[in-house]
């Protein structure tokens, strides 16, 4: 087992790492938030770990960062994660082609209009899951109500 790792927080450090549990940021900053204020308030590292159910490392990790970012430590670094493949209006044209086009279009043939036109490879599923998410269902047919029942 190495040194004790320990920071200190002043009171206004401590108020505003209190004040992130409340507000609306991702679940990893609230955390790494509250592993800074426990080890503040006398919690070792091992502690706050197993409370995580964390590694010792991560907990280390995290009070690194914070002694030498900061507040800025809390948050991911950008340009993070997977980038997307697709603009706003590659979606957009797709859209557009449900409504104005005459016929009807399904994930698949949706993913394969996208690849020709605009050269970008998406899964249908997942340009279905976006589509879904948008509100645009393409052409749904229209309700039978009393007046266009047919006999």
């Amino acid at each position: 087992m190495g040194s004790r790792l320990r920071v200190f927080l002043t009171r206004e450090q401590d108020k505003t790492l209190l004040n992130l549990r409340t507000a609306d940021v991702p679940q990893k900053v609230k955390d790494r938030a509250e592993v800074i204020r426990l080890n503040a308030h006398g919690w070792y590292v091992e502690k706050i770990a197993a409370h995580f159910n964390w590694t010792a490392q991560t907990v280390r990790e995290v009070l690194h960062r914070w002694e030498k970012l900061g507040d800025k430590g809390l948050w991911e670094k950008p340009g993070r994660g997977g980038k997307t493949r697709w603009t706003e209006a590659d979606i957009v044209f797709l859209e557009e082609c449900l409504e104005q086009e005459p016929r009807t279009y399904n994930s698949v043939q949706l993913a394969q209009k996208l690849e020709q036109e605009s050269s970008v490879k998406l899964s249908p599923d997942w340009l279905r899951q976006v589509l879904k998410k948008r509100g645009s269902f393409g052409k749904e047919p229209e309700k039978a109500i009393k007046g266009n029942k047919t006999r």
